[in-house]
């Protein structure tokens, strides 16, 4: 039941992947041209499948690595980070993109507090409570 449980989220984090901002695909051309200059930052390449992301280079309503320092939003005493206006607007309103569910406990987790990994190759992020769920959760899945 419990690989049921995150084959669904799985699917749920795709098809929020779908959900996204109508920004996304002309940052996602900007990004592409200049990942290779974020040397300044110490992110000299992107991130590969599997690898912890600064939060702060992740827009959490599309749930993607973006390569770049992020729109901080402010919220509950949390920080955010989004791509876009839209972004800012959603962020605040929208309880569902603040918070992911972790695929190995699948407790309800905020995104300002996850730590997140990317998990696509599409620079698809996912989101764990901590480093020791995220290494669980990839014991878990190898086995199956």
């Amino acid at each position: 039941m419990k690989t049921i449980c995150k084959i669904g989220g799985t699917i749920t984090l795709v098809m929020v992947l779908f959900t996204s901002c109508s920004d996304k695909n002309s940052e996602k051309t900007i990004e592409a041209s200049s990942q290779k200059s974020l040397t300044k930052k110490g992110i000299d390449r992107a991130p590969k499948k599997g690898e912890n992301v600064p939060n702060n280079m992740v827009c959490m309503v599309n749930d993607a690595y973006m390569g770049k320092q992020q729109i901080e939003i402010a919220f509950g005493g949390k920080i955010y980070y989004g791509c876009c206006k839209m972004c800012k607007e959603k962020i605040p309103k929208d309880e569902r993109v603040r918070y992911a569910t972790d695929l190995h406990s699948l407790k309800k987790i905020s995104k300002a507090d996850a730590y997140i990994v990317m998990i696509g190759d599409n620079d698809e992020v996912a989101y764990f409570e901590n480093k020791e769920n995220y290494h669980l959760f990839l014991e878990e899945t190898s086995t199956l």
